[in-house]
């Protein structure tokens, strides 16, 4: 025993002083922008869309119970939950590292029948008058290692770090999942919105139809003015089993994200009355550091690389290790339980130091070092890409906000021109091209409204994920 204390001792004093040594972590140096880059919208700091939750944030109950529905039963994200309940397991077990390992013999019996030309032999034969020999023994063997270095400690430490990523990884499918959800729907919105807007176009264009075609009974326009109107007519009516098959894909698509069989999406908003967040504030950009499921994901690859670092540095360290053993033990069966006869015990102190290994062990470390260093670059760029995505969102919405009331005013000006156009072909002072042309322009910019309508909605969505909002 004064021999596995000196032993002890010897490796105290070395381990106290590597321990010093041990790198710690901090969190690595990112010069943040006091703003997002943006030409009007002004940054409140006291507000962030990234604390609110999606089920206040829109305002559609029939889109809210289909994110309900996602965050519940879609299969991405349960897969995601599930690995959560791998690392946890994995975290638990690394808990067990700093206890010694305990295996029982419960019975180990052997015999064994040496050359009677071997020096085994020869004894066998002199000392116990038979020519083999037996032995029977019960154990209990206790193994541990001392933490010296913090080997154990950076193991348990990079068993944390990933399975908090776990949890971080189900965040970033979760904003994603919402983000996904009400793009899909607000799809399908604008997409009823351009059939309801072709239907309607169609009648019209039908009207006009018949209009021309009384108008060339009477001999008052020609055959060509008719059947250019039957052209115009068919194109939109061709257009409308492509806005159909749109729409069921759309449906089909949201019910599969809903972790459903494909069917139809029930709903009863439109497009035009569709009540957009009123607030976007994003807060300042530091704090995407605190919402962004995927920075911090990347900061727990940091923290993780320097728990390797400090494993990979142990590893070329001494490593001292207790063994120990007792139990029954005899070379006769009938002696096997004889008590305290049979009672055998051993302990054993070891203190290895790896020398040559190929130079396997530096190898290790220095690529560890490296791995850390590429992890904090990534870091990095996740820090960039996030504040880009969120400068990106801002300036898409001021400038979609910017065409929409453009087009709003040509969807006003294509109406009216519609209207003049039908007048004047009626006291002969316009041409049916000039009537054509006028329906056309009208069916296009009521579309490209939708469009931008949507694109806007989206554009807020974005935003609202890339601030790291959903999760919540």
């Amino acid at each position: 025993m004064n021999s596995i204390k000196n032993i002890a001792y010897i490796a105290l004093i070395s381990g106290t002083a590597i321990a010093c040594k041990v790198q710690k972590y901090e969190q690595p140096e990112v010069k943040m922008p006091e703003a997002f880059r943006s030409d009007s919208i002004v940054a409140d700091h006291n507000e962030n869309i990234a604390k609110i939750s999606y089920k206040d944030f829109f305002k559609d109950p029939v889109l809210v119970s289909l994110i309900d529905k996602a965050m519940a039963q879609n299969n991405d994200l349960q897969v995601a939950l599930k690995q959560i309940e791998f690392a946890s397991l994995a975290y638990n077990q690394s808990k067990w590292g700093n206890v010694p390992t305990v295996s029982a013999t419960i019975a180990n019996a052997s015999i064994n029948r040496p050359s009677d030309n071997s020096m085994n032999g020869v004894m066998a034969g002199q000392f116990l008058g038979s020519k083999y020999t037996q032995d029977y023994t019960t154990s209990i063997n206790i193994s541990w290692e001392a933490d010296i270095w913090g080997k154990i400690k950076g193991r348990k430490e990079q068993a944390l770090a990933d399975y908090l990523k776990t949890q971080e990884a189900a965040k970033a499918v979760k904003t994603q999942l919402v983000a996904t959800v009400v793009q899909g729907y607000y799809n399908l919105l604008m997409l009823d919105t351009q059939l309801e807007i072709t239907k309607s176009n169609l009648t019209y264009s039908d009207n006009t139809l018949k209009f021309l075609a009384k108008q060339q009974e009477l001999g008052l326009t020609t055959a060509l003015a008719v059947q250019q109107q039957e052209i115009v007519k068919d194109q939109i009516l061709k257009s409308i089993p492509a806005i159909e098959s749109s729409i069921t894909t759309q449906e089909n698509a949201l019910s599969i994200l809903t972790g459903s069989m494909p069917d139809k999406i029930e709903r009863s908003a439109s497009l035009n009355n569709v009540q957009s967040p009123d607030n976007i504030a994003t807060g300042i950009p530091s704090e995407l550091l605190s919402y962004r499921p995927d920075i911090k994901s990347a900061e727990l690859d940091v923290k993780r690389s320097i728990s390797s670092i400090n494993v990979a540095k142990g590893n070329m360290y001494p490593s001292f290790n207790i063994t120990a053993q007792g139990g029954l033990n005899a070379f006769k069966a009938s002696n096997w339980f004889n008590i305290p006869g049979s009672l055998f015990g051993s302990v054993v102190g070891t203190l290895a130091q790896p020398i040559l290994n190929g130079k396997q062990l530096k190898t290790q470390y220095e690529q560890s070092k490296i791995v850390s260093e590429q992890a904090e670059i990534n870091f990095k760029q996740s820090v960039l890409k996030a504040v880009g995505e969120v400068s990106d969102a801002l300036v898409q919405i001021q400038k979609l906000e910017e065409q929409q009331k453009i087009a709003e005013g040509l969807v006003k000006k294509s109406n009216e021109a519609v209207h003049k156009a039908d007048v004047l072909f009626k006291y002969n002072s316009a041409t049916y091209v000039e009537v054509i042309l006028a329906q056309t322009n009208k069916l296009q910019t009521e579309l490209d409204l939708a469009s931008l309508k949507t694109q806007r909605l989206n554009a807020i969505t974005t935003l609202y994920r890339s601030v790291g909002g959903g999760w919540q």
